[in-house]
């Protein structure tokens, strides 16, 4: 269809669109002014992305998109409708439970009815770039509206509240009951212990195992010198019982005897050439001769019997020294035994009180949440009571009753031509392209219209490109 051709129907057909773009104006504005008036009041939240004060570390993902359509979610849920009813007082409003009674009979909680109605009218809008949350409530009681708004949010920020410390709560049981458990493990380790240590009889272990070594060494050396000592007499007494003996070379008494000897056989060496044999001189001398060596000969065999018996000694020291490093080195290999089992219990114990302290730790955090009355959202402007009525908008209802006025005037002159068809202007005429159109009979006017002027003028320019079109 041509503007022509429109025109042309709303010309002919204005009384139907005129009545029909009336009716609607007249409608939305009867309807408009009739309608109550109605209130809105708004109030912002902000999201708070600051570090737990209690956990001591930032919460990832606190800011991030996917967080703030979460909160949207736990402000337009039931719990927090229904804690907003309890703080509106709407459960115990006389008014609140007539309306409810009339329209459940009392088949659901007053909370979840009140609460779907005060959710169809609050609106829940995040501010683009920013931790910013509004919220939004209409209705026709200025007073009642900006009370609304108030509740939601307080009833989102104690909801926020408890989704934050009911499972620190149930976390603190936990560890709680977990404590207990390890705290015994804990009592029963350090009981093994000190009955270990008290049975051992082990006091400080380290300390003891420094002094068994130390004498041990000590033993091992005195083991050693013994051995030395002993094969030194061994070779000693395989020696000894001759003159040319070590013992005997070195012992002063025989030197003595020995020198005596010397001196009596001179003598008798002198007195043999001027004496006989039966001389008394020479018969006592003798007697002192054989006496002296008859010393001599005791003491060699007295000495001898010395290094007989400091074999013997030697030997009896090498082997009680030997017992006794036997005894210290099973000592030894007993305390270093019991250390191994003394520091398995000590790695029990320390396991148990590193357990035992994580938990701690842990429970004393969860208790601190559990306990924290603090959420991470702030009522950034509390909503006032409004003082000018946000609604109906007159003036904007009636522009669009214009604008739908004429839309419905100008579809019901189409919708009617299309329903009765009649040949208004040369397009209205169909007929092949091989049969032109050879002109039009106008009633005699003594004066053209411009509207007339202009269809004319569209008729030539229409007439021109077919007879073009046709010689092509």
């Amino acid at each position: 269809m041509t503007l022509q051709q429109l025109l042309q129907i709303l010309r002919v057909r204005y009384k139907l669109a005129l009545i029909a773009f009336v009716t609607t104006v007249v409608i939305v504005t009867v309807f408009s002014l009739l309608q109550p008036k109605e209130y809105q009041a708004s109030t912002s939240l902000v999201l708070d992305v600051k570090a737990d004060p209690i956990a001591g570390m930032l919460i990832p993902g606190l800011g991030s998109p996917a967080n703030m359509a979460t909160q949207i979610e736990i402000i337009q849920s039931d719990r927090v409708a229904n804690r907003a009813v309890q703080l509106l007082q709407l459960d115990r409003a006389a008014f609140a439970i007539e309306r409810w009674k009339e329209a459940t009979d009392g088949r659901i909680p007053i909370e979840n009815y009140w609460g779907d109605v005060l959710q169809k009218g609050l609106q829940v809008q995040p501010a683009r770039g920013s931790n910013i949350i509004s919220l939004t409530y209409q209705s026709q009681d200025a007073k009642f509206t900006s009370a609304v708004v108030n509740a939601f949010a307080q009833a989102y920020i104690t909801v926020s509240i408890e989704l934050h410390v009911e499972p620190a709560r149930q976390y603190a049981v936990w560890f709680d009951d977990r404590l207990k458990v390890l705290r015994t493990g804990l009592e029963q380790a350090q009981s093994k212990l000190s009955a270990f240590q008290q049975e051992k009889g082990i006091v400080a272990a380290d300390a003891r195992a420094d002094l068994e070594n130390q004498r041990l060494n000590a033993l091992i050396g005195q083991l050693a010198s013994a051995q030395g000592e002993k094969a030194d007499t061994m070779s000693r007494q395989k020696n000894t019982g001759t003159e040319l003996s070590p013992d005997v070379q070195q012992n002063p008494i025989v030197q003595s005897l020995k020198s005596e000897l010397a001196r009596a056989e001179t003598r008798m060496s002198e007195i043999s050439g001027n004496v006989g044999a039966n001389h008394p001189q020479r018969v006592q001398l003798q007697a002192q001769i054989d006496g002296i060596k008859g010393q001599i000969a005791s003491e060699m065999q007295r000495i001898s019997g010395g290094s007989a018996t400091a074999t013997r000694v030697s030997a009896q020291r090498e082997s009680e020294l030997k017992a006794m490093v036997e005894a210290q080195k099973q000592q030894v290999l007993a305390l270093r035994e019991n250390q191994d089992k003394l520091a398995v219990l000590l790695r029990d114990v320390e396991s148990a009180q590193r357990a035992y302290d994580l938990v701690g730790q842990r429970m004393s955090q969860t208790t601190l949440e559990s306990q924290s009355t603090q959420a991470n959202v702030r009522v950034l402007s509390p909503a006032v009571e409004p003082l000018i009525a946000s609604g109906p908008k007159v003036m904007r209802n009636i522009l669009m009753a214009v604008l739908g006025g004429a839309l419905l005037g100008a579809g019901l002159a189409v919708g009617l031509e299309y329903l009765d068809r009649r040949v208004r202007v040369t397009d209205d005429i169909v007929t092949p392209e091989a049969v032109p159109l050879l002109g039009v009979l106008r009633p005699p006017q003594t004066s053209i219209s411009l509207e007339e002027r202009l269809i004319r003028i569209g008729d030539y320019f229409r007439r021109r490109r077919r007879t073009l079109r046709t010689a092509n």
